[in-house]
């Protein structure tokens, strides 16, 4: 049986597309969520009124608004894994000359809330703060995807089959694949999928259940991933052990480095333990 999708499902969908800054245009947000134009813009102009998005006035395009950003600032008062992460992906940014991401879980989406560009000359820059991607597209939202139950995988996989025709290169019979070789390795490597001749490596942060609480990655040209292999999963293996030592204590409402924080297991597999350092 079909469940009637209701107009704050559809809200909620919108506001959650204008978190990627290349849905700014109506044709955009409507194409994303699968809600008509008419009823996107009977809905954008609600969400307007009320302060939660803005539209400018010259060029029509939508961007969220104060009201938004006043449940951030809650939010991250709560707790920021943004300020956990920054000095890891500074770090890798820094020891490999690549783009380190920092991503979380969205229902069935992974979302960008930090990157930090390397120097060398050719970058991975197709994710942008905000960006979202169904789980299991891109190394990070892999790794992700890995660290859940498989009860919650196979229901994932099937879940985004619709948005997986954007990536001709991806199906579900891949991602379960390379989800069964992430838990193996005990961290992620998808190559030439997403976007041709560019690849990441990624580990997952697991929560005190096990449960992944974001995912640190190394997005860069394929023959860098690969060269570099064994480093890089050191060097995302070290960095995820320090972010949870920092983030999980904020998340169970003590302060960072409280000695009462359940030890976090093995960053990059559920269940599964990773397998010896290369």
């Amino acid at each position: 049986m079909t469940v009637p999708t209701t107009s704050l499902q559809k809200a909620c969908k919108l506001l959650r597309a204008l978190s990627d800054p290349r849905n700014t245009r109506l044709t955009d947000l409507a194409a994303v969520t699968g809600v008509d134009k008419a009823s996107a813009l009977r809905l954008l102009d609600t969400l307007a009124a009320e302060g939660f998005i803005a539209r400018d006035a010259d060029t029509k395009a939508f961007s969220l608004g104060p009201e938004w950003l006043a449940l951030r600032a809650a939010s991250v008062r709560r707790i920021d894994p943004r300020a956990a992460a920054r000095p890891a992906l500074i770090r890798l940014a820094q020891a490999f000359e690549d783009t380190a991401i920092l991503s979380v879980p969205s229902g069935c989406e992974s979302v960008c809330l930090e990157l930090r560009p390397g120097t060398f000359p050719i970058r991975a820059n197709y994710l942008d703060v905000g960006s979202r991607r169904p789980l299991g597209v891109g190394a990070g939202s892999l790794a992700l995807l890995a660290a859940l139950p498989d009860a919650e995988v196979e229901a994932t996989v099937r879940a985004i089959a619709p948005a997986l025709r954007r990536y001709p290169r991806i199906d579900g019979a891949l991602l379960l694949r390379e989800v069964q070789a992430t838990r193996a390795r005990g961290y992620a490597v998808l190559l030439d999928v997403v976007v041709e001749r560019m690849g990441g490596i990624a580990i997952a942060l697991p929560g005190p259940d096990g449960y992944p609480l974001g995912a640190i990655s190394i997005a860069a040209l394929n023959e860098r991933i690969t060269e570099r292999e064994p480093a890089l999963a050191r060097a995302l293996r070290r960095e995820a052990e320090a972010v949870c030592a920092a983030w999980l204590p904020a998340a169970q409402g003590g302060p960072a480095g409280s000695s009462t924080a359940r030890r976090p297991r093995k960053a990059g597999a559920a269940r599964v333990q990773p397998q010896p350092e290369a």
